[in-house]
């Protein structure tokens, strides 16, 4: 009973994969490969290290967006707005000892080389390293350059980084979270319903054409290397920037994985 797990990348929506998780700790499914992207690289890691409740008790604590930004903080470097100084500390609080190869499961994570225009599974050394090239949204957090490389957000290149699990899975099921997959929701989310009704102002043009964008590129990303499993979790009507609503996407998160449990049975079994 066990799976190879892809978490897809969605910033605040990612909270919805420790719901995910946690109703396959429940149905006594076993995770025995795990990728991710950017917020879904750092579930992928948490889980794999055992501190997905310390993870998880985080996101809860998140409940305001004062809360929130006290882990964000201004930049005054070129390269980015946000020095996410308490965020790398809280990192190296609680990884900062840890590598990929003492982690428990074999897990991966995806970054996007700015120089070369690749995507870089990161897969050895320090984990914590890793999470910040994994997170590092263009212009919102410093890249991180690494080995003649400048690592950004992964969700440039692979939103949803099905190559990597398939390469680690050794034949199990490859089963795929998806955060994109939903923009009709976000659309109607900033106001733009329908042509008579639409809100046409600067926040939610841009809005409505970024999550387009990402909607678009995990479909290409997830059509280019298909898993035997996609979920694409209902959770359009949340802003990714919105890192206050923990409690209703874990709950989404455990919902939708545990309608799809009879599927993944089926995979597992067959």
């Amino acid at each position: 009973m066990s799976i190879a797990l892809v978490l897809g990348g969605g910033a605040g929506l990612g909270w919805a994969h420790i719901g995910v998780l946690r109703e396959l700790e429940a149905a006594g499914i076993e995770i025995d490969a795990l990728t991710g992207t950017s917020i879904g690289g750092v579930v992928s890691i948490a889980f794999a290290s055992g501190r997905l409740q310390t993870l998880e008790d985080l996101a809860h604590s998140a409940s305001s967006m004062r809360s929130v930004l006290r882990y964000l903080g201004p930049n005054w470097r070129p390269g980015s707005v946000l020095s996410g100084k308490a965020i790398a500390k809280l990192i190296e609080e609680h990884l900062g000892d840890l590598t990929f190869e003492m982690l428990s499961i074999p897990t991966a994570v995806v970054a996007a080389d700015l120089l070369s225009g690749e995507a870089v599974v990161l897969d050895s050394g320090p984990v914590g390293d890793a999470i910040h090239a994994t997170i590092a949204l263009p212009g919102i957090f410093q890249p991180v350059v690494r080995d003649g490389m400048i690592l950004s957000d992964g969700g440039a290149v692979m939103p949803v980084p099905v190559t990597p699990a398939r390469a680690m899975a050794k034949g199990r099921p490859v089963v795929a979270i998806n955060l994109q997959g939903n923009y009709t929701a976000r659309r109607q989310a900033v106001g733009l319903s329908d042509v008579e009704n639409a809100k046409l102002t600067t926040l939610s043009v841009v809005r409505s054409a970024t999550g387009l964008m990402l909607s678009k590129l995990a479909r290409l990303s997830i059509d280019s290397d298909p898993p035997d499993l996609e979920l694409a979790l209902p959770v359009g009507h949340i802003d990714t920037s919105n890192f206050t609503r923990a409690e209703d996407l874990i709950e989404i998160g455990r919902r939708s994985t545990a309608e799809a449990l009879p599927q993944i049975e089926r995979l597992i079994q067959s």
